[in-house]
């Protein structure tokens, strides 16, 4: 039987608190639920911690601003293959997939390429992504023949396969002494050198695109429709689409600019949302944002201590998701509907 709804939020809510605990908890430096909250009301109160400087420094220089760019990126890309999905009808798609990631890749390298600055990378990516979106979505509505779902994600594939090879011939052109390292890196996912100054330009387009997402998200609903069933609803199907869509794009590049390519989480996170709280997208969204920050943040956090080093976070995310992504296909011969 499908969990009830406060079920499946407080599910959702529990998880997140205790990926969160985990997070600061586990390293070198161990810190225990008692110090976070010293040190929060510490900060709400003006008043003294007592604790060491050096768990002060642990909590607000290295750990605090690198567990907020997890829950943000895991929640921008969570809640961006969640409007994929029902924008284009499609349990396979995700910001992979459609080239979004790929395309904001190949923005960004593009940009590291040149010796842009953070904010101009940025742009790069998100124009990028919102290419990459747009030349899948125009290509597969104007191919007729098959099953327009398996057409979209062939189309995907392809034009994601381009992109790759665009970031591949950067990457042959670059330095190989500073670029290219750099570009390698990167493109491997990782939240490693992540400081209080890298959050500002992630968090104003994470929140910009995500408040979007969420304010359109009854509307969702509708637009998982058929077109004609969605306009009989009175719906303005064209503006509807390029909002979700530029929204979407958006949190996504803003996400891959501050922590490289980082797979799966679009696709598996919004599976588990709808198995909690169901196929509402009123439900759906905000609980696949909490699930995918946490998410995203148990990887990180097993990404920096199951090993002697550190492992790049589209790693880990691959050997996770692909089994999932089989058993999704498995469970699905019955069909998508």
């Amino acid at each position: 039987m499908r969990p009830s709804l406060l079920r499946g939020n407080a599910i959702a809510l529990a998880l997140l608190a205790l990926a969160i605990l985990l997070a600061f908890g586990l390293g070198r430096f161990p810190v225990g639920p008692s110090d976070l909250g010293r040190i929060l009301w510490s900060g709400l109160s003006g008043q003294p911690s007592g604790l060491a400087p050096q768990i002060e420094t642990v909590i607000w220089n290295i750990r605090g601003p690198r567990v907020v760019a997890a829950l943000l990126c895991g929640a921008a890309l969570a809640v961006a293959g969640t409007a994929f999905q029902g924008l284009f009808r499609n349990p396979l798609v995700s910001p992979d997939i459609l080239g979004a990631s790929s395309g904001a890749a190949l923005g960004a390298v593009l940009g590291i390429y040149l010796s842009l600055g953070l904010f101009a990378i940025q742009l790069a990516a998100f124009a990028g992504g919102l290419l990459a979106v747009g030349a899948v979505y125009a290509v597969g509505s104007t191919i007729r023949r098959g099953d327009p779902v398996l057409v979209l994600v062939l189309t995907g594939v392809v034009v994601g396969s381009l992109l790759s090879a665009g970031i591949g011939l950067i990457k042959y052109w670059a330095d190989p002494y500073n670029q290219l390292p750099a570009m390698t890196f990167w493109l491997l996912g990782s939240l490693a050198g992540t400081d209080r100054s890298d959050l500002v330009p992630l968090l104003g387009p994470v929140l910009a695109g995500s408040a979007v997402l969420m304010a359109l998200r009854w509307r969702m609903n509708a637009m998982s429709l058929p077109e004609e069933e969605a306009r009989a609803l009175g719906l303005r199907t064209g503006p509807l689409r390029l909002a979700i869509v530029v929204a979407a794009t958006l949190v996504t590049a803003a996400s891959v600019a501050a922590a490289g390519i980082i797979g799966w989480v679009g696709l598996v996170v919004p599976h588990l949302a709808r198995f909690l709280v169901g196929p509402d997208f009123g439900r759906l969204v905000p609980t696949a944002a909490i699930l995918g920050g946490g998410y995203l943040l148990v990887i990180d956090t097993l990404a920096r201590t199951a090993g002697p080093v550190e492992t790049p976070l589209g790693i880990l995310t691959a050997v996770i998701g692909t089994p999932f992504f089989i058993w999704l296909l498995a469970s699905a011969r019955g069909g998508w509907s």
